[in-house]
């Protein structure tokens, strides 16, 4: 079971937005990610908390952000309900999309879980509905990934194969690069890798 932090920044000017503590493990049903959210001052800013199936589709999503609430789940694409912070209003939405996208590490390798790339293969398309901090608003994003390349490197604790992927933003048409190790994000724009206590899980 990977656990560590990572640090979060604005991709574009590098603001500092503060730090994920997060444990993950793959299980029979999939995969769970869990994580607590702090801000550069340390004070607690929100949790996450992602199940996926074995096939890679979120079958439970649970975020909290400036006391902002979303639940969702792959239902008719993805549904979730979405809470303010007085808890007297919630909406539900629901969009024809793959999964669900964010600025956590756990958004990077579910994405990729369920995509499963060949290295070499077309660029893949995907729909992702993003909910963004503070106030967790949905938004519907398009982008392509495609797995650039699969190296293996020697570690203390064995080999371990860092997967290279390409990230196309379909409305832009800007692209990043994302390092994933099993499930671990190793490098992506705002994120990076602190600590890591135990290796990472490495998928069946």
């Amino acid at each position: 079971m990977p656990r560590g932090r990572y640090s979060l920044h604005d991709p574009h000017d590098r603001t500092p937005l503060g730090e994920e503590h997060f444990h993950c493990a793959p299980g029979p049903s999939g995969w769970r990610y869990v994580s607590q959210l702090t801000t550069p001052s340390g004070e607690h800013a929100g949790s996450v908390d992602l199940a996926l199936d074995e096939l890679g589709r979120p079958i439970r999503l649970e975020l909290h952000a400036a006391s902002w609430q979303v639940r969702g789940a792959a239902v008719d694409g993805v549904t979730w309900v979405r809470t303010d912070p007085t808890g007297s209003h919630a909406t539900e939405g629901n969009v024809r999309a793959h999964a669900f996208t964010g600025t956590s590490p756990a958004f990077v390798v579910a994405t990729a879980r369920l995509l499963r790339l060949s290295p070499g293969a077309p660029a893949t398309r995907v729909r992702l509905v993003a909910f963004t901090e503070p106030v967790l608003a949905p938004l519907t994003v398009d982008q392509s990934w495609a797995l650039v390349k699969s190296e293996a490197h020697t570690t203390d604790n064995g080999l371990l194969t860092v997967d290279e992927y390409q990230v196309s933003a379909l409305d832009t048409g800007e692209q990043h690069t994302v390092h994933i190790a099993g499930d671990v994000v190793l490098a992506a724009p705002g994120i990076e890798l602190e600590d890591l206590e135990t290796p990472p899980s490495v998928f069946p």
